[in-house]
């Protein structure tokens, strides 16, 4: 049976941390709840960035309430640091807000495409090169009378007249599908 943080009743196996430290567990060692034997990597990260005298002082300042949180916030950030030694979970952060910024404007411009390509399913109209007047900026797929539509869809095609260009040397439809 076990007790707590990986100890057996009679025999004292050593928390993660204890064991990399070369040290006798002690039954109140701060470290044992949350770095079990059988975790050693959880701790060798976290002693490599914080060390283990640092983390021992965070732990004894906390509530033990809110050491868990810690413990598992240190692990992350450790994790990230042996990742990226200089930026750590700031590079991961910065990394995916790239992304949502890529992936916004791969979105806009599929938007804007559909938006395209639903206007060139449109009939022509003679009047295709007919300027947009100030007094109808939008178009309303759905109107009153067929002529207003005609008047509309004259307007708008001429918004579309000229098909999207691509920065080619950006490569943002590359970038999200080459990882």
């Amino acid at each position: 049976m076990k007790e707590g943080g990986g100890r057996k009743q009679g025999a004292m196996s050593p928390c993660a941390a204890c064991k990399l430290l070369r040290r006798r567990c002690a039954k109140d060692c701060v470290f044992a709840p949350y770095f079990p034997a059988d975790e050693p990597q959880k701790f060798g990260s976290v002693h490599k960035v914080f060390g283990a005298s640092n983390v021992n002082k965070m732990l004894q300042e906390l509530p033990e309430h809110q050491r868990s949180d810690a413990v598992s916030s240190m692990v992350y950030e450790a994790n990230a640091r042996v990742r990226d030694p200089v930026y750590g979970c700031v590079g991961a952060i910065s990394s995916l807000q790239q992304q949502v910024d890529v992936l916004r404007t791969q979105l806009a411009l599929a938007q804007a495409e559909v938006v395209h390509m639903r206007m060139r399913q449109f009939p022509s109209s003679n009047h295709h090169d007919t300027p947009i007047s100030s007094s109808s900026n939008h178009y309303h797929p759905i109107s009153s009378s067929p002529s207003e539509n005609n008047n509309n869809l004259s307007q708008t095609k001429s918004l579309f007249s000229m098909d999207m260009v691509l920065d080619h040397q950006s490569n943002m439809g590359q970038s999200l599908w080459s990882c």
